[in-house]
């Protein structure tokens, strides 16, 4: 059964007083590799179907949220009486609000779902199998895994809202080794026609050799360059902490001393902006709510409102908080729903490359990415976690050597009021939260006291 057939006949089958069906289609390529060898291919689909009975009751309207995968045609009926069984079970929503009724976003209803294959790689292997020669002559080894996605979602609710959207999802992650050292290296892309196999081993080499100089150092406050990576690790944790309702609840590093929200409080010590646009290019995202279930960020009662670019942070200031409808009517803030992208810059001037960076750097730290990062105080949204795969010391503008990881403790709403340096903007893979987000451009960013906390043993 195609995926709209399912959405109408689970809608056609419901007895509350509203519904929304939403069918995903999914299918997957990978590639694996290890020791400069390719380890294992493949290709496989997957779909799901989730439904949403809203029902009216005394003081609101409650919802029953029901999710399956491989849901047949003869299986759709016994999924739809799921949900609305747990909507009999469910006091009043929160955050109910009249259903979207008209959406110009999401067209392309009747069409088949797309799909990814095989094929997707067809430019970048071959780039990928020379990699590998070259890694192999020269003595280092070459791990890692390209993965596409390609998501086809499908909308559909009792008021009428037909919408679907096709999303592709593409990763690469690359580990060298060679000398003792490690050195990663990845980035997001949509189709692999823009990933550049030469670029990327030949920075893992450059790494390997500034490892062959080992030097320990002892923590502490170090100014440091964070690359796009590290930086992205960051800012993502900030935007998934930027809840507009727990903030006005006081739950966070948003929340205003007085009650209510910091909107409208300097935050950067430089004009940077951090934004989300599903219209990105090289990274669109959903243009409309696609919402699978409720929570303090997002609302099923949402599902197709349109999205349009966001400014969280301009000029340094914070300009929104990610929230519903109904936070939205709580906070007395404008409706600005989530977007499944990021995007760091700095004043327009911000040209400099991270080389350029490092060329201006009297002494200090170069980082390659963040990893194993936990929240240690929400209230100060002040994180922990370690380096990874290349900590270098940077003297009178040359990396001179890699030194010891470190774990770390910082605030990235702290780090963005004390930035003394912004580079420039470019695609970057977060290395932390790459199974969950993938769309992210970030620029190079540097710090003047980094608090490398404790000397990690982690390599």
């Amino acid at each position: 059964m195609r995926p709209q057939e399912a959405v109408e006949r689970a809608l056609a089958l419901s007895r509350t007083d509203d519904c929304i069906v939403i069918a995903d289609e999914s299918s997957t390529a990978n590639l694996r590799w290890a020791g400069n060898t390719l380890t294992t291919n493949g290709v496989t689909r997957s779909n799901r179907l989730t439904v949403i009975a809203l029902r009216a009751t005394e003081g609101g309207i409650a919802t029953g949220v029901v999710s399956r995968a491989a849901v047949g045609a003869d299986a759709i009926e016994d999924l739809v009486r799921a949900a609305e069984k747990v909507a009999e079970g469910n006091e009043p929503a929160e955050d109910a609000a009249p259903l979207i009724t008209r959406s110009a976003a999401g067209g392309g209803w009747d069409d088949e779902p797309t799909e990814t294959g095989i094929g997707v790689f067809a430019g970048f292997a071959p780039a990928l199998g020379e990699a590998f020669a070259a890694a192999e002559s020269a003595d280092r080894k070459l791990y890692g895994f390209a993965n596409h996605m390609l998501t086809s979602s499908f909308l559909g609710t009792s008021a009428g809202l037909r919408l679907r959207h096709d999303q592709p999802t593409g990763l690469l992650e690359v580990n060298a080794k060679g000398g003792g050292s490690s050195a990663w290296a990845g980035v997001g892309t949509r189709d692999f026609t823009d990933v550049d196999v030469p670029r990327l081993t030949g920075d893992l080499a450059r790494r390997l050799d500034w490892g062959r100089r080992r030097v320990e150092l002892p923590a502490g406050r170090y100014e440091t360059i964070l690359p796009p990576s590290a930086v992205a690790d960051l800012m993502i944790y900030l935007y998934w902490s930027a809840g507009a309702q727990d903030a006005h609840d006081g739950r966070t590093v948003f929340s205003a001393p007085g009650g209510g929200t910091r909107v409208g409080d300097k935050l950067a010590s430089l004009p940077v902006r951090l934004w989300s646009d599903p219209r990105a290019a090289g990274m669109e995202s959903a243009p409309f709510v696609v919402a699978h279930a409720s929570s303090r960020e997002s609302s099923v009662f949402d599902n197709g409102l349109e999205l349009t670019a966001t400014d969280w942070i301009a000029d340094g200031t914070l300009k929104a908080l990610t929230q519903t409808r109904r936070s939205a009517e709580v906070t007395g803030l404008p409706v600005t729903p989530g977007i499944d992208n990021l995007m760091l810059a700095g004043p327009e001037s911000s040209s400099a490359s991270l080389e350029d960076m490092v060329a201006r750097t009297e002494r200090g730290l170069l980082l390659t990415c963040l990893w194993y990062i936990r929240e240690v105080d929400p209230q100060r949204l002040l994180l922990t976690g370690l380096t990874r795969d290349g900590v270098y010391l940077v003297e009178n503008g040359e990396v001179v050597g890699e030194v010891n990881n470190f774990r770390f403790n910082e605030s990235p709403v702290d780090l963005l009021s004390r930035l003394t340096e912004v580079g420039a903007t470019e695609p970057t893979l977060p290395r932390e939260w790459s199974d969950y987000f993938t769309r992210a451009a970030m620029a190079p960013v540097r710090v003047p006291d980094f608090n490398m906390s404790t000397v990690s043993q982690a390599s």
